[in-house]
This record gives C-alpha cells, structure tokens and sequence, in this order.
C-alpha cells in the first residue's frame, strides 16, 4: 500500500519560522522535522522555501535588500572532514552569524609554495573598487601588493577551483580567479565588506560581469611569523593564518546586517600571503 503523501501545513511553516527566530540552525530544525517522522525530500522543500519566504518578507517589510542563495558546504549532521572533489578537508569551527567556517588542510604545502612562486614576479600595489567610476584604485586602507589569476589559467588554479566548487557547492563558473596577496611587514587590510556597495556609482557595471558576490574564500599560502590574522571585529573573531588553511563566509545580500565586516591585522614579523576566490551570484565572465 501506498503511504499517504506528506502535506506542508501552515502549521508547519509557522512553526519552522518560529524556531529560526528562536535561533536554531536550520541543522536543528531539519533534524527535528526527521525525528518526527517526516521525509527528508519533503523536510527539507519544506524547510527552504519557507526560510526563504520567510526571509524576503522579512526584507520588504524593513527595507532591506532581498536575501539571495548563497555557497553552503554540506555541513548537516555536523561533519568534521568533507570530501572536496580529489582531498579530504577538515571543518575547524564554523560560526552561523556571521556564516564562517574554518578549515584545515585546503591546500597542499605544494599548492601553496607554487601559487606564491606562479604569481611572486606580476605583484603589484593592491587597488580597491572605484568610488565614482568603474575600474579600481588605490586606496590607503589596503597597503598589500596582489595579481590576478585568469580563472583556469593554470593547472594548480583549476585544481583549487574544482576544488572549492565541490565543497561550497557552487559552480566553478560563478567564481572569479583567484588573486593572490603579499603582505610585507606592516601592511594590512583595514576592516571592509566584499560585496559591491549598491549606493556606489561604479557598481551596476560591476554588476554586468556576474552580478553581486555572495562569498569569499580566504586561503593562507604560509605561516607568518606573528600578526596577519583575518579579523570580523563586529563579533570580535578572528582566524589565525596558517599555511594550507582557509575561513569560508557569505553574505547573502549587500548590507552590513550581514556582520562581514572583515580585515587583514597588520603582520607584525615575517610576511604573509594568501590566496582569495570570490563568488558570484551567477556566471562571471
């Protein structure tokens, strides 16, 4: 015999928006709904469109930018190594607001060693977005050098890409190539957001190429010998750099209530370089 099919209720829904509100992960929430006997298909339907319901009538009803799909590793169950296309990577720690995982072992010291070898001779003083205009510029608060990668443009850069994609769960053609940053002693990062500022004239070209971007992955390439951690000062968090490891965050719309305030501290001994991949809402070309 055929078992009755599953029925969302208002109910249902009504209580899922209450245990959000409540502060439960949505982990928890879907891990209530299969203890009760609920399919995991339809748990987990029922769980997204009304979180996301939930979320854009959230947004109007205070003037907010609408809240868009963001790059998610699969952490239901709370694993501590995923399987990330061709390596095992661990999973350190992971904050839900603002959304940040930590994790160890992303890179090989190999990868990291030839990343810094492959882009050591195109450095060039790091610029930041246009305020007026598009393009870029020079901005005081970024003191470190940086170069682009094309997306693909070689071998170690397509295996990290491929890599990335498999764990965020987001297409390799919605990320932009990575860049690569040196800092020397001193330099820093000050504190920033990454997603394109909506009231600024540059960004709708911006926007042209891939639209806003939702994610970023910070790679450490080395180990500094002190200083040079990324900094999220509005939660009072920071992550240390170390070689081979990463931190993941997203933001899923372009407003600071998103809590991705972030920075590069100053490297106090040795030097620093990291590897950063950006991700966009859609195709970047």
């Amino acid at each position: 015999m055929n078992e009755a099919p599953q029925i969302v209720t208002p109910e249902l829904r009504h209580w899922i928006v209450q245990q959000a509100e409540a502060g439960h992960a949505p982990e928890q929430v879907l891990r209530a709904m299969l203890d009760s006997g609920w399919a995991h298909e339809v748990a987990v339907q029922a769980l997204e469109s009304t979180l996301q319901s939930h979320l854009r009538e959230h947004a109007a009803a205070n003037g907010l930018p609408p809240p868009s799909i963001v790059p998610e590793p699969a952490l239901s169950g709370g694993p501590t190594r995923l399987w990330a296309h061709d390596r095992e990577v661990q999973v350190l720690g992971t904050l839900r607001h603002p959304r940040v995982v930590l994790l160890g072992g992303l890179l090989a010291d190999e990868e990291c060693d030839e990343l810094v070898s492959l882009a050591r001779s195109r450095l060039a003083r790091s610029e930041t977005v246009a305020q007026a205009e598009d393009g870029s510029e020079i901005n005081p608060a970024r003191t470190s050098e940086g170069m682009f990668f094309e997306r693909g443009e070689h071998a170690v850069c397509a295996r990290i890409e491929a890599r990335l994609a498999a764990l965020l769960n987001w297409p390799v053609e919605r990320g932009e190539g990575l860049q690569v940053l040196h800092y020397s002693p001193g330099a820093e990062y000050r504190p920033h957001y990454d997603y394109f500022d909506p009231a600024l004239a540059s960004t709708p070209a911006i926007l042209k190429r891939g639209g806003q971007r939702v994610g970023t992955v910070v790679m450490y390439l080395n180990t500094p010998e002190a200083g040079g951690a990324t900094s999220f000062p509005e939660v009072k968090f920071e992550v240390a750099p170390v070689k081979g490891n990463a931190v993941f965050f997203s933001y899923d719309r372009p407003h600071p209530m998103t809590l991705t305030l972030h920075g590069g501290a100053p490297v106090v001994a040795g030097e620093k370089w990291v590897a950063t991949k950006w991700l966009r809402e859609g195709v970047f070309e």
